[in-house]
């Protein structure tokens, strides 16, 4: 599988997450697409994993920037868990564990596949704070190790005007339920 992306590919996907830059500027006040765009562009392993997010249906934008680490966080802002992402359990132990109607896939699988993190909770509820996401859906979100060893996993959703944080075994999967990505430029 190729992680990279041609030049007409590259220019197609800054020009989307551009537009997306420029129709959303509440989302990353103070941020300078022009900054971003060069990092974007030394950067064409990162450039492949954002083609990923949008590929399947996240709509990535940058939220943040991260001074420490210099680097400028994209993540999911689509409505709804990204369309390309659901029906699938938390992790390859769930999904091994499954012996019917297996999922094609698990969150934590595709999340490395694809070259970014799965958000954890606060995270998810930083995201929240730019938005209403997930008013119909709901997401997994990285689990704690000590839930995630007795056989659960956690997912969050908004529902009237607040963040809920659930659980489930980790080989469920739903329909509706997806994750959300995280990608550090």
């Amino acid at each position: 599988m190729k992680k990279q992306l041609t030049i007409n590919e590259q220019e197609e996907l800054l020009s989307i997450l551009e537009k997306r830059f420029e129709k959303n500027a509440n989302r990353h006040k103070g941020l300078d697409w022009s900054k971003i765009e060069a990092k974007l562009k030394a950067n064409p392993s990162k450039l492949w994993s954002l083609d990923e997010m949008e590929r399947t249906e996240g709509e990535p934008d940058v939220i943040g920037y991260d001074a420490k680490t210099d680097e400028y966080l994209f993540v999911d802002c689509s409505a709804e868990s990204p369309k390309g992402r659901r029906s699938i359990c938390y992790d390859h132990e769930a999904l091994e564990k499954r012996k019917e109607h297996k999922p094609a896939d698990s969150a934590i699988n595709m999340a490395q596949e694809m070259g970014i993190e799965i958000l954890n909770e606060e995270q998810y509820q930083e995201l929240q704070k730019l938005g209403k996401f997930d008013a119909k859906t709901s997401s997994w979100i990285l689990t704690p190790p000590e839930i995630r060893k007795l056989g659960g996993a956690i997912f969050s959703d908004f529902r009237y005007n607040t963040v809920f944080v659930y659980h489930n075994g980790a080989e469920s999967y739903y329909a509706a339920r997806g994750f959300r990505g995280l990608l550090r430029v």
